[in-house]
């Protein structure tokens, strides 16, 4: 009779600190996108080769994963499909667009910083569609992450024009975007579970992103690359996209989504110094305050919705 070990109970200290731990790792890793997106523009390839690539690769992954939370469960209603295909449409692969197109006009720590934001455009949209009360300190947190990001933006326009100006438009599009999936994918989580609808929501992105690809290029052309896009295409799609998703689902169900939330706060950090250091961006005093200015806002804010 084989002995089984005596795991800790949910929440219990070496539970928290492997959830803990999770949450930073799954953070760093997502961070390393934007980083391994400019090191793939410097080879000649453009924002929808980037995503094209880097979906093609998660693809049997996220079919994999969507096909083992299935296993037993009752099927898809006609009504459910719709709600995967648009929050797949929405969530992964619009705002995943909108974010490599602007990767090609700004810096990595000004993406993750505008894309940090995310969680104050679902209370806004929230207030706005469904007259939800903003307290008065949430509003003074998002004052506060938004002039961190204003800050740096008005530094990267000041030193690289009007470029910066449409790279953050697009990014913005995509935090609105990912905004509008985390506010719709609410009610369906709870039916679907989230690891079937990950699985199946961005498997339904990878399919448009493909065609999207397919209907505008040469199939040919999508592996006439220099080989180093390649393999930074394998990382993206495994280790800085599949790999973050796995980490956060498996930290929230040992420490919940608030601590998770706080301890992704390192994701920004994280890009900030893997951009200085593998990209060569400056990492100026405005930089800083700026990333200091939206990590207090957004804890503040988690503070205020807690």
């Amino acid at each position: 009779m084989s002995s089984v070990p005596n795991l800790p109970p949910r929440g219990a200290p070496s539970g928290r600190a492997v959830g803990f731990g999770l949450a930073v790792l799954g953070a760093i890793a997502f961070s390393g996108k934007a980083i391994l997106a400019k090191l793939m523009y410097g080879h000649g390839v453009d924002a929808l080769m980037v995503l094209m690539l880097r979906m093609l690769f998660a693809l049997p992954i996220f079919v994999l994963i969507a096909w083992w939370a299935s296993r037993g469960q009752a099927a898809l209603s006609a009504r459910q499909w719709v709600g995967v295909l648009f929050l797949g449409f929405i969530g992964y692969y619009l705002a995943s667009l909108l974010d490599f197109a602007g990767l090609q006009y700004i810096t990595a720590s000004l993406e993750r910083l505008i894309l940090y934001l995310s969680p104050t455009l679902v209370v806004v949209m929230s207030w706005v569609l469904y007259r939800k009360p903003i307290l008065p300190r949430q509003w003074l947190a998002m004052a506060t992450s938004y002039a961190g990001v204003l800050l740096v933006f008005g530094r990267e326009v000041g030193q690289q024009g009007a470029d910066v100006v449409l790279g953050a438009a697009l990014i913005m599009g995509s935090a609105v975007s990912y905004a509008c999936y985390l506010l719709a994918s609410a009610r369906l989580v709870h039916v679907l579970g989230s690891l079937r609808l990950v699985g199946l929501a961005s498997t339904v992105a990878c399919v448009l992103c493909i065609l999207h690809f397919v209907l505008l290029r040469p199939v040919e052309s999508a592996f006439a690359v220099a080989p180093a896009v390649i393999w930074l295409s394998l990382l993206n799609a495994t280790v800085c996209t599949v790999f973050p998703i796995l980490f956060l689902m498996m930290a929230i169900e040992r420490i919940g989504p608030g601590a998770s939330a706080q301890a992704g706060m390192i994701g920004p950090l994280s890009t900030i110094l893997l951009g200085a250091v593998l990209l060569g961006e400056p990492f100026t005093v405005w930089v800083g305050l700026g990333t200091i200015l939206v990590l207090v806002g957004v804890w503040m804010f988690s503070q205020a919705r807690a």
